[in-house]
């Protein structure tokens, strides 16, 4: 199997090209196959033979998370005895949507894992350690699993949390990468320290990092990714991906963002009026998934807002790639006038070395308006702690939430929830 694809080199103009043959296949697919689509078209007179390049995409109205909630079984292209695994999305902006695989549909899931991370520098005979749970109708750890596999990787499956299973693994097996959500690093590091474990001589070389962001727009290493490597000398590659998706956007080697896969996902990024926004702006991503036989999706939008970078990087590949999430397109507040998306907030929390752990609540006050609570556990003895978050949000965002400080053992269970995949740092109650 090719791990590095030839079409990733290849010249802008043949990607495209290729691209959109392979959106011609899909579209016959759809009306061949699938219940929703087959009546999406009819009702907006869509002839495919139409849509022949990627600009004519425009003329398909796009699919929402809501659509899949709504009519998610005529969204299945397959019979019930095909699906060999049933997935569910995480329900980060709603109630969780299911996704079946067929065995075709594993096989490329493995495929776009091995091939995202080969693009991290991951290779056949090296062992990774896998900090995330497999179980739960969770798609990611699944594919994870099935990537390291298929690239000849061994693979350490040690599940999410206990830092000191994690470090007694690390120095049992040796592994060259670990895959993990960012934040955790940072527990195992303070573990490390209290229990005099030499982690800085560790066989670990890297982490593919999940779930959080780990840099800022223009690349550079956000405060999350600086706290980690000023304890432990690592490399940290982004990874993106949803379960609708079943497409991962890895960094390569150049860290400058997350490599498109393009025999796998066409992308598309979006204004709020559902245009193309011009190149460098920010916009909604929107995608299309090819080869997938099950569940596969025209023109979804993820409500993730990104912005894409088209400039050819220097490993060779010609994709494009993408950059930090700048947040969810649903979670957008506005707060005395002032745009937010949580992971400006997280930056500037993450700042403090002295907070536990933290949670942001978003409500509407009587008269309407975005309301913000910043829920903190810290273990500063200071009486102007909180003045200092305060002041930070004030010279960072120009905004100035309230702040509640909680016990630790209160504020945890709820941010640290075992029914959750990931910590649940965020609650709209809009």
């Amino acid at each position: 199997m090719e791990f590095y694809p030839s079409i990733e080199r290849a010249e802008i103009q043949e990607i495209k090209k290729f691209q959109e043959q392979k959106l011609q296949e899909l579209l016959v697919y759809l009306e061949n196959n699938s219940p929703f689509y087959q009546r999406l078209f009819k009702e907006n007179n869509i002839r495919i033979a139409d849509i022949r390049t990627l600009e004519d995409l425009q003329k398909i109205p796009a699919t929402t998370k809501n659509d899949i909630q709504q009519h998610n079984n005529d969204f299945f292209c397959v019979t019930p005895d095909k699906i060999v695994d049933y997935s569910t999305t995480s329900g980060t902006l709603g109630d969780p949507v299911t996704f079946g695989l067929s065995d075709n549909d594993l096989e490329r899931l493995a495929y776009n894992e091995a091939i995202s991370f080969a693009c991290a520098g991951i290779q056949k005979g090296d062992v990774v350690q896998m900090i995330t749970t497999i179980d739960k109708r969770f798609m990611a750890g699944l594919a994870y699993f099935l990537g390291l596999r298929k690239m000849g990787a061994s693979v350490v499956r040690m599940g999410p949390g206990i830092p000191e299973l994690q470090w007694d693994s690390i120095f049992r097996y040796k592994p060259k990468y670990l895959i993990t959500v960012p934040s955790f690093l940072l527990k195992m590091i303070d573990y490390a320290e209290k229990h005099g474990i030499d982690y800085k001589n560790s066989s670990v070389y890297g982490a593919v990092c999940i779930g959080e962001s780990i840099k800022n727009q223009d690349f550079t290493d956000n405060i999350l990714s600086q706290k980690i490597k000023e304890k432990w000398n690592i490399k940290l590659f982004s990874t993106y991906a949803s379960t609708e998706m079943s497409t991962a956007f890895t960094e390569c080697e150049e860290q400058i963002g997350g490599h498109q896969h393009p025999e796998l996902i066409i992308t598309e990024i979006l204004d709020d009026e559902g245009n193309l926004v011009k190149e460098g702006e920010s916009g909604e991503l929107t995608i299309t998934t090819l080869s997938v036989e099950a569940i596969p999706l025209l023109r979804f939008k993820t409500g993730d807002i990104v912005k894409a970078h088209y400039e050819p990087c220097a490993c060779g590949r010609n994709t494009m790639r993408l950059g930090p999430v700048i947040g969810r397109k649903q979670q957008m507040i506005k707060y005395k006038g002032t745009t937010l998306y949580p992971p400006a907030m997280n930056d500037i929390l993450n700042d403090f070395n002295n907070i536990l752990c933290y949670q942001i609540v978003i409500r509407s006050n009587e008269i309407g308006l975005d309301e913000i609570i910043i829920k903190i556990s810290t273990d500063s003895d200071s009486e102007n702690f909180v003045n200092e978050v305060r002041d930070h949000f004030r010279a960072k965002l120009r905004v100035s939430p309230k702040i509640e400080i909680v016990e630790f053992d209160v504020l945890s269970k709820i941010v640290f929830n075992p029914n959750s995949r990931k910590p649940i740092t965020f609650t709209d109650l809009r």
